[in-house]
């Protein structure tokens, strides 16, 4: 008597298996292709900045002109999301992101001087403080993870491309 009350439950489990197969990447792609696009946007749209920060990039990105940077960084956030969007080259374009993203937390986000543990966790914050703010880029590293381990699922170009080349 009890397995047949749990049969509606697998059978909608077996439902929402079948769905997310084919849709539970795309919130992650939309979120992440939104966020980057923007801030490419902005650097479009905006002076470059990273005159000021270039000495505080990780190595070898401290080795390249600040010019340089910028434009790579810009261009990154405009073709990846776009690449994500459209579910092409998902795992190249999301670990561009996530390689951009490192660096930038190296840079701008990670707090300049902490001494312990606590201090370093008051960076973990959306604020301007002092103490660093690497909780938003640390979300975007953790909702690219699932599309570069897995991949943009089979509503994606490379799903598409995949099953044409078998």
């Amino acid at each position: 008597m009890t397995h047949l009350a749990f049969a509606p439950l697998k059978h909608a489990c077996q439902q929402l298996d079948r769905l997310g197969a084919w849709s539970a990447d795309i919130p992650l792609r939309l979120f992440l292709a939104w966020e980057f696009f923007e801030s490419g946007l902005e650097k479009w749209n905006g002076a470059n900045w990273f005159e000021q920060i270039n000495s505080a990039f990780p190595f070898p990105f401290d080795q390249i002109p600040a010019t340089v940077n910028w434009q790579v960084s810009m261009w990154a956030e405009l073709i990846a999301p776009v690449l994500l969007l459209l579910g092409l080259g998902t795992r190249f374009a999301t670990l561009v992101l996530m390689i951009l993203t490192l660096v930038a937390i190296a840079a701008v986000h990670w707090p300049a001087q902490w001494s312990s543990l606590s201090e370093l966790a008051l960076g973990y914050s959306i604020s301007d403080k002092g103490f660093g703010n690497y909780k938003l880029p640390l979300i975007y590293l953790v909702a690219a993870m699932p599309l570069l381990l897995k991949g943009a699922g089979k509503f994606s170009l490379d799903a598409l491309l995949l099953r044409r080349k078998a």
